[in-house]
């Protein structure tokens, strides 16, 4: 499949013994252990600029090549007198600041002295990573995507007009409550494109801390039906919480089994009654929701890898099936009836970093690598002897992050390493020529997400030759590990927005249509991998690697309840939201709101 693209170097045992060695010997005793692993715990390729085979022992350089062809760590002595000694205190402390090391908190090893004074805080932020700065905003083009006709989709499912030749007038949230309930409205209650329309001036824009923990959280997300939040943290604990109503309670906390570095991602079954995790092992692991009794079931995918880590997985809509993408470039697919492996094909030249169904019928699959291409299969014809996709969707520079489908088998997301996010139609393929494109373009990247800020190239508005993308989406930023992009939800958005996380700490909301942003709200300390949007409430989940949760819900700036204009025309509202988090609600808005909206209930 075209030029191959240089895959990360697998280490026998015996050479992770040789590194391990090299590396207890050559780091400075009692201060930093280093963690040897990109943002999911891979070991990997080392970053442009790092030392290579020729290197000679005088190079400044963290990483050094050894005998037997492995990656070691750079001796932090002098090599001769002429050469001066090195600022090991710059060396550490660049190292902790982008996570390739951190820093083991015990008296008995005395860093007291070395990093200040040590308080004995459990709840100190120097473990994390800092948040990146912010990105630069790159107007839209939206030439591709106005000739579409998912625009239309967009417009009526948000409420607004498709045919409309001059712009809407505004109405208010209060009108519409009026028109409700003297019988001006053309329907005796809200439409879903009314309340998608009410719902555009109450973005979520003030956070409360729901979960702290001492760690990085990797996950978080909401199971279909909205009443249970599961997160995932680098302290190997799941723990799943009722959010029924206003609650954030924990209804039980799940020790996570056989984890190598942490457990990097999560699913819910579609009936909400198990959750399934996957981390450094041959095993995803699948566990009851609820129960006083714990069930704990291993299921094998029998890689032939022994270093494996499956970094996305979903169950199947129908609940038979699991889907993962892991780093041995393959797919895979388990049956939850027959107890085994059904699938194994090498989908990518790469990691697999996402995958996901396409709708409700199991038949459709996307995937996703670092290898820079979307890729489109069909279970009917899928074979393991030939693995062929029924298309490719090529226009990223590097790795893809996440993908998700917007459920209806035809248009999805993908965020990328390259820092944008694009919108497709899975009716529109590449051609063999963009897909060589990309190929290329991955190939040529020199720089690590991991560790490395953004390089100004990757910040640049620039479109690859053939990329069949509808839209394109920049002004968020991807560093350090694989943070996730959504659409939002359909009952009150008429998703007509795409949410992500950012590794400046902040959440962002983008317009579909228009591609602005017209949210972006900061609270957290460092990258924020995960978010969830509530698919009935009007509430979002972050989840960050300063280890915080956090709620947000609307709140008025202003006390008393003034009317707040929903317009079809979009503006770019780029704010950050600095505002205290505080748990009292503006209640008689939000129980308004809620009454607008109607009961869930109701409408499922």
């Amino acid at each position: 499949m075209g030029s191959r693209i240089s895959r990360r170097r697998r280490m026998s045992s015996q050479e992770e013994s040789d590194r391990d060695q090299a590396n207890s010997n050559s780091r400075p005793s009692g201060t930093a252990t280093g963690t040897g692993t990109n943002a999911e715990g891979s070991s990997s390729r080392p970053a442009a600029g790092s030392a290579s085979g020729n290197t000679s022992s005088s190079s400044r350089r963290i990483l050094q090549r050894s005998s037997d062809g492995g990656w070691v760590s750079v001796s932090l002595e002098r090599t001769s007198d002429e050469e001066p000694e090195l600022d090991l205190t710059t060396i550490l402390r660049f190292l902790i600041q982008s996570g390739q090391v951190r820093v083991v908190r015990s008296r008995e090893l005395g860093l007291s002295g070395l990093f200040g004074d040590d308080s004995g805080d459990e709840d100190d932020d120097d473990d994390f990573v800092p948040a990146a700065r912010d990105p630069q905003y790159i107007e839209p083009d939206t030439n591709g995507l106005d000739k579409h006709d998912l625009k239309g989709e967009i417009l009526t499912a948000s409420g607004r007009r498709p045919t409309a030749q001059r712009p809407q007038k505004n109405s208010s949230f209060i009108d519409m409550l009026n028109k409700r309930e003297i019988g001006m409205l053309k329907h005796l209650h809200f439409t879903s494109g009314d309340r998608s329309e009410m719902s555009t001036g109450f973005i979520p824009n003030c956070m409360e801390r729901v979960a702290s923990y001492h760690h990085k959280a990797f996950c978080g997300q909401f199971s279909q039906s909205g009443d249970v939040f599961i997160t995932a943290c680098q302290d190997q604990n799941i723990r799943i919480y009722d959010t029924t109503g206003n609650r954030f309670r924990q209804l039980k906390g799940v020790a996570a089994r056989d984890v190598g570095w942490s457990v990097v991602d999560t699913a819910f079954s579609p009936d909400g009654n198990f959750v399934i995790y996957s981390s450094w092992s041959e095993f995803v692991h699948m566990v009851n929701v609820y129960g006083a009794q714990e069930t704990h079931v291993a299921l094998d995918l029998c890689p032939m890898d022994r270093r494996f880590c499956v970094f996305s997985l979903k169950f199947s809509e129908d609940n038979k099936e699991i889907l993962c993408g892991a780093n041995d470039r393959c797919a895979y697919v388990y049956d939850r009836e027959r107890g085994e492996r059904t699938l194994r094909v090498e989908a990518h030249e790469d990691d697999v970093n996402c995958i996901a169904f396409a709708d409700c019928s199991s038949y459709i699959l996307y995937s996703g690598g670092d290898d820079g291409l979307v890729k489109v299969w069909d279970r009917r014809t899928l074979s393991e002897s030939y693995p062929k996709p029924i298309g490719v969707l090529a226009g990223h520079s590097d790795g893809i992050t996440h993908i998700d489908s917007k459920g209806d088998g035809r248009y999805l997301i993908s965020n990328s390493k390259d820092q944008t996010i694009k919108l497709w139609d899975i009716r529109r393929f590449s051609s063999d020529d963009a897909q060589e494109q990309t190929r290329r373009a991955v190939a040529n990247q020199s720089w690590d997400y991991r560790w490395q800020g953004v390089p100004r190239r990757s910040q640049r508005k620039q479109q690859l030759l053939g990329d069949s993308s509808l839209m394109t989406y920049r002004g968020h930023c991807v560093l350090h590990t694989l943070i996730r992009a959504y659409f939002s939800p359909l009952f009150t958005t008429g998703q007509r927005y795409i949410i992500t996380g950012c590794a400046t700490g902040s959440f962002i909301v983008y317009d579909i249509l228009t591609g602005k942003k017209v949210a972006k709200h900061k609270q957290h300390k460092s990258c924020v991998r995960d978010v969830a949007w509530h698919p009935y409430d009007n509430v979002i989940m972050t989840s960050s690697w300063d280890g915080k949760v956090g709620r947000w819900y609307y709140k008025r700036s202003e006390p008393d309840l003034v009317e707040t204009s929903v317009s079809g025309d979009e503006g770019n509202t780029d704010t950050t939201s600095n505002t205290e988090t505080h748990p009292q609600r503006t209640s008689g808005l939000r129980d308004r709101l809620r009454s607008a909206l109607g009961s869930r209930s109701s409408h499922e």
